[in-house]
């Protein structure tokens, strides 16, 4: 599939709160990424079947389908099963990184971000999967 803009890979940034979404949807634009954006879970679903982004940055405390349940899903559509997916997530309880894995994350980012660490996750799994 081609991309919009030729030569930058694009993300799929999941996440509901406005201000979050913003700050990041900008910090991520800065570093060359293609952006588009879900603000839940149903959306997240819809824009990665159309869209085919190269990687999704999932927040897993949605409204209605959460994105534990989210990732799950996008798991077993053979269509978008294959993207790479990071959990973003305030969530830091002993278990809670494990938990993101089980439901098909990739890698596990707490929250506040740290943007340094992020492009780094973002940039192996990228290149793991270079199509």
């Amino acid at each position: 599939m081609l991309k919009s803009i030729v030569g930058m890979r694009k993300i799929l940034l999941v996440e509901d709160n406005e201000i979050s979404r913003d700050i990041l949807f900008r910090r991520l634009r800065k570093n060359g990424y293609q952006i588009v954006l879900a603000a839940d879970g149903n959306q997240a679903l819809a824009v990665a079947a159309r869209e085919h982004p190269d990687l999704i940055l999932m927040d897993m405390t949605l409204p209605g389908l959460d994105g534990w349940e989210t990732t799950a899903e996008l798991r077993r559509r053979p269509e978008v099963a294959a993207i790479p997916v990071i959990a973003l997530t305030a969530h830091t309880l002993p278990g809670d990184r494990q938990r993101a894995l089980a439901a098909g994350c990739d890698e596990y980012e707490t929250k506040p971000v740290e943007l340094p660490q992020l492009l780094e996750k973002i940039e192996t799994l990228l290149a793991r999967h270079p199509d």
